[in-house]
């Protein structure tokens, strides 16, 4: 049997990332004698001389693999009996669409280990893309805004920066739009778009890889409370931009008078607090969304709120939402609908609550590409495998057929077991009423 199978990826046509890179490969092979097999692919960002070079087979049959990684979910066709498969499984809110696939799993007493659920001894997540989903999404966010104030009648620099997925790397977009902050010095905004404020919702992984890419623009950074009052004033140079972090107290407030804000409690008890984030948003010319959410949370931005200040005639800045969390109908309410890489942005009008694809008409734009790592794809497998392949050698040397409370795992991928031969684990017990429903 080999130690380990990659897969490629197949969920769509834009998935070309992998869980493992042809180096940290070669690095796992010379160090613990690991055995890899990798299935061909013709899209996959790495190709196969690369892998073939760094000692792993390419095949396309994985069936002596008693350990399989993928990056997305795997089609129920594809798993064998008693295998382990490791990859974002999706499954841990009972997803709907993808009960088949788990319930197949069970059927064949699989193993799986889902990345999400990787954490450490505090609960924070040590596997994950989120910031190249944040880079993605802040790139797309700035096309997008370009593309708007074109549509506008505006000339502005922002006009120059492409889609991420246009650009070969991060390294290369980061250039341009390090460009573009020069030539607003040259080419300053028109008076009536300024103060362009930039609102980052959440302050996680998400965030910090999209304030990493608007870092490169010449900006000031001002809190939530003065958003409104930097809005007022006059004579503000168009040469710079102007960024704000927002955290949970400055989005919610106790809903008892005179209550104070306490993060533990809003956690617990979020059905004690309510939205206030409207005391921003009229004034934000691009809300960049990366918030966890769930829907006894309050919401953001809701449809209502939106149809309302359309309405009474609100004079709202807000261009564009680059919703990276991308839940819809969430934390964004006017999020109606995922989209992808090759058609990545709808208008919502407020009016009749209906969209339409692409940045021209009344309302905001919406940003909602929801695999945006992908348009990285090079970048985010390289920072993805190289914190996976420390979990490997554990990984594959593991006795699987062992009941799960002697299941030889470190803490952290033993907590990731969803299923173990076929069983859901205690802790994902809950997920059995999705299943069956």
């Amino acid at each position: 049997m080999y130690n380990l199978g990659i897969r490629r990826e197949d969920k769509n046509r834009w998935e070309v990332r992998v869980p493992l890179v042809p180096d940290d490969i070669r690095d796992l092979i010379e160090s613990f004698g690991i055995n890899v097999v990798v299935q061909p692919s013709g899209t996959r960002i790495y190709n196969e001389r690369e892998y073939r070079c760094a000692g792993a087979e390419i095949n396309e049959d994985l069936s002596d693999c008693r350990v399989v990684m993928g990056v997305k979910e795997i089609p129920p066709s594809f798993f064998l009996p008693d295998r382990t498969y490791v990859f974002f499984s999706h499954v841990i809110k009972g997803q709907e669409y993808n009960m088949p696939m788990l319930r197949r799993m069970m059927e064949l007493g699989c193993t799986l280990i889902d990345y999400e659920k990787i954490v450490d001894e505090k609960g924070r997540r040590l596997v994950f893309f989120g910031r190249q989903a944040g880079q993605a999404g802040m790139i797309d966010s700035l096309w997008a805004l370009g593309k708007r104030l074109e549509w506008e009648g505006y000339e502005t620099p922002f006009s120059k920066i492409l889609c991420a997925k246009e650009y070969k790397d991060l390294e290369e977009a980061g250039k341009s739009i390090s460009a573009v902050g020069g030539l607003l010095k040259e080419n300053p905004l028109p008076e009536n778009l300024r103060p362009m404020i930039f609102g980052f919702a959440g302050y996680g992984n998400v965030s910090i890889g999209a304030q990493e890419v608007f870092d490169l623009l010449p900006f000031e950074e001002i809190k939530p409370g003065d958003v409104a009052s930097v809005v007022k004033k006059e004579n503000l140079p168009g040469d710079r931009l102007y960024k704000v972090v927002f955290h949970e107290e400055d989005m919610v407030e106790p809903v008892e008078p005179g209550a104070i804000f306490n993060l533990d409690e809003y956690y617990r008890h979020p059905e004690k607090y309510r939205s206030i984030f409207e005391r921003y948003t009229p004034h934000l010319t691009v809300l960049l969304n990366g918030i966890y959410w769930e829907e006894r949370y309050p919401r953001l931005l809701t449809k209502e709120q939106l149809k309302k200040w359309d309405e009474e005639g609100v004079h709202v800045r807000l261009r564009v939402i680059g919703d990276v969390s991308c839940d819809v109908e969430g934390s964004i309410e006017c999020t109606l609908k995922p989209t992808d890489p090759g058609n990545p942005v709808y208008v919502y009008n407020p009016e009749d609550g209906t969209i339409k694809d692409g940045w021209e008409g009344r309302g905001v734009v919406v940003l909602a590409v929801d695999f945006l790592p992908s348009e990285l794809p090079r970048d985010s497998s390289d920072f993805f495998s190289g914190i996976i392949k420390k979990f490997v050698p554990a990984l594959v040397s593991a006795d699987y057929d062992a009941d799960f409370g002697s299941l030889n795992l470190p803490a952290e991928l033993k907590n990731a077991v969803i299923i173990h031969r076929g069983r859901f684990t205690p802790a994902y017990e809950y997920i059995r009423q999705y299943v069956e429903k």
